[in-house]
């Protein structure tokens, strides 16, 4: 027992009375097998992959099928069985879901490992000792890999586990089972609203740029069908007449810019814990001064564009377009990023698939877009701050709230398997 008391300690507090064990003893374990693409069929026995066990239960999410023939002869003895538990021991480590009658005789891919709890070591314990921060840690510890981690039937056979008796172990299954039930019900919520958050911020934004501030003001057909109705003194111009081109090289030393749909364009961080690759002559990239209009011709349409926030580097495959004046850079960087001018651009895009579409300047240079008084420009653009920021802070509380709740969530689970929790409490 004293290797196991070494592994305790170094587990963390768990109740002197729970003997600590090898999991080896406790679980039975055996990856899913690795099979070739060419074994894909269309219908037939799902195989489960990572995504399958993102929740409390295991799904078809992202699965292929094998012909049954195969399976019967190759990998039968895989099939998952009801109430197993199945584990990720690659890309997302430690994910644990339950098999229902739903998946039942499915196989797992290699990358997910069946668990089946042996003796009287009861199945939701060991579910819930699966998702803890104990069994985490040792993940942590033995998981190998460089750019995708990964664990498998060895490490586990080295990993501990606490054992309560078995009364016990299925009273604190049921504790958590209720508990963590309520949790994960304040955590969905808390989650509808940062939706709902972001469904308000578009709305406006959209409202702002293509209707002004004034609800009562006298609206006219604009005769663009993506526009619609807008303001009666609003004026439409095409956007050649509001921006030109801008194809300038050779300026190698300024920064790295990145032009994404989340957050725009914005200055490139380069990691310190790994190597990127980037190119070595910057000199073939194109320059984006300060307030100018840059976007990725193949993700324009999802909204990939942004105002440069400074003089910096974009890659030569993007669209650089520099202001003529008309328009408020602030005012056009929210103008195109509002879901129907993305869907105009996506329109006017080319390609065989949609993967594939890329706008060009000749096509965008003939988009119309609304161009109100310059004053109206920058009320809307300090209306938008106001009201967002108001949004950014409920968010911001919103996320602190959901990461608590995380938190008591696995301090709980931790505290239940390790019996930190009184007996009491969980009887």
């Amino acid at each position: 027992m004293g290797a196991a008391a070494g592994r305790a300690a170094s587990l963390g507090v768990v109740a002197p009375r729970w003997p600590v064990v090898p999991l080896k003893y406790q679980l039975e374990y055996i990856e899913g097998p690795g099979i070739m693409a060419a074994d894909f069929v269309t219908d037939g026995v799902p195989l489960l992959r990572i995504s399958s066990v993102a929740g409390r239960h295991v799904t078809l999410d992202g699965c292929d099928y094998l012909e049954p023939r195969l399976v019967a002869l190759k990998w039968s003895h895989f099939q998952v069985k009801a109430r197993d538990l199945l584990i990720s021991g690659s890309a997302s480590t430690g994910l644990c879901a339950e098999v229902t009658e739903e998946t039942v005789g499915a196989v797992p891919y290699t990358g997910l490992i069946i668990i089946r709890p042996r003796c009287d070591f009861d199945r939701d314990f060991a579910r819930w000792f699966l998702l803890s921060d104990l069994f985490a840690q040792q993940v942590a510890v033995l998981q190998a890999g460089s750019a995708i981690q990964h664990f498998g039937p060895s490490h586990l056979g080295v990993m501990f586990c606490p054992v309560p008796p078995p009364t016990q172990q299925r009273a604190i299954a049921r504790f958590l089972d209720d508990e963590v039930e309520a949790i994960d019900a304040a955590v969905s919520a808390k989650r509808r609203v940062l939706e709902l958050l972001a469904e308000k911020r578009k709305a406006i934004i959209a409202t702002a740029v293509t209707r002004g501030l004034d609800p009562k003001v006298k609206l006219r057909d604009s005769g663009v069908p993506w526009l619609g109705e807008l303001p009666a003194h609003w004026e439409i111009e095409r956007a050649r007449w509001l921006f030109r081109e801008r194809d300038e090289r050779g300026e190698p030393d300024l920064p790295l810019m990145e032009v994404s749909i989340a957050k725009g364009v914005s200055v490139r961080e380069f990691s310190d814990e790994k190597i990127e690759t980037t190119a070595a002559d910057f000199n073939s990239y194109k320059v984006a001064r300060k307030n100018d209009i840059a976007f990725n011709k193949m993700r324009m349409w999802q909204g990939a564009v942004g105002v440069s926030p400074t003089d910096g580097l974009v890659s030569p495959d993007y669209v650089v377009a520099e202001p003529t004046g008309s328009m408020l850079p602030d005012y056009s960087g929210l103008l195109f990023r509002i879901e129907a001018l993305s869907a105009e651009c996506g329109r006017r895009s080319h390609g065989l698939t949609w993967d594939r579409l890329r706008i060009y300047w000749d096509e965008f240079r003939e988009i119309q877009l609304p161009l109100p008084p310059a004053a109206e420009q920058q009320a809307v653009v300090e209306h938008i701050a106001r009201e967002t920021a108001k949004l950014d802070a409920v968010r911001a509380a919103t996320e602190r709230t959901i990461a608590l709740l995380k938190e008591r969530r696995s301090a709980l689970i931790a505290a239940a398997v390790t019996g930190q929790l009184d007996a009491g409490a969980v009887a």
